[in-house]
């Protein structure tokens, strides 16, 4: 695929903003709350402003999120921590991540992790999160277009599931790919009423902890 000047420029970080903006935004994640020193880490050292539109970069390293087109956002910095954080209690080799979106989560979750399986509905997003990854050297991720509440059979199964569409409950399908003692981070509920939700597969079934309100896209059907 062809780039010009400036898109190469920005792919390598050129121009990226300073390190005391970029040092702001993880001082104010951890005092959220995020505190695993790898996870800020990874967020520190992401050009942020590269997943998201050029007229939008002056606000890349402002704690909100940001629409990507399509009717999707960049969620929150904070939000991609304290998912993240919460993911990683444990060593979890394999993870499936459901909504790849601009990229950016996928970016956060590839350093942690031997591998990464991220799947995007719209297929415009998967291509440029793709190649976006692929610039920045990033490369234990196999991105997949399709519906990423349907898991991915034939890759299972996974230590960790990351999500980040919001669905009414924990779909059978993504449990079933999970192994025992993984565990699944995602929103659950519909319109203003979502929670963020952790579930740890036992032997005995889900065990699932509530951790905060929150406020994502809904699951959608189809491909686009």
């Amino acid at each position: 695929m062809y780039q010009s000047q400036r898109d190469r420029n920005r792919a390598a970080g050129i121009g990226m903003t300073s390190e005391r903006t970029r040092r702001r935004l993880i001082d104010q994640v951890r005092e959220m709350g995020v505190t695993d020193r790898r996870v800020l880490d990874v967020m520190f050292s992401l050009p942020r402003h590269l997943f998201i539109d050029e007229a939008l970069s002056n606000r890349a390293y402002d704690n909100i999120s940001l629409p990507i087109g399509y009717g999707q956002t960049i969620s929150q910095p904070y939000i991609v921590g304290l998912m993240t954080q919460t993911l990683f209690n444990q060593a979890r080799p394999k993870i499936l991540e459901i909504g790849t979106g601009c990229g950016y989560q996928t970016a956060v979750l590839a350093p942690l992790c031997e591998e990464v399986i991220s799947i995007e509905r719209i297929l415009k997003l998967h291509r440029r999160a793709r190649d976006l990854l692929y610039d920045l050297r990033i490369r234990n991720v196999k991105f997949r277009h399709g519906d990423g509440f349907m898991g991915m059979v034939d890759l299972a199964p996974f230590d960790g599931i990351l999500a980040a569409a919001v669905s009414e409950d924990i779909p059978e399908e993504l449990v079933v790919q999970l192994v025992d003692g993984g565990r699944i981070v995602m929103p659950v509920g519909r319109g203003d009423q979502q929670v963020l939700l952790i579930a740890d597969k036992t032997s005995t079934g889900l065990k699932k902890k509530e951790i905060e309100a929150v406020r994502f896209v809904p699951r959608l059907a189809g491909l686009g």
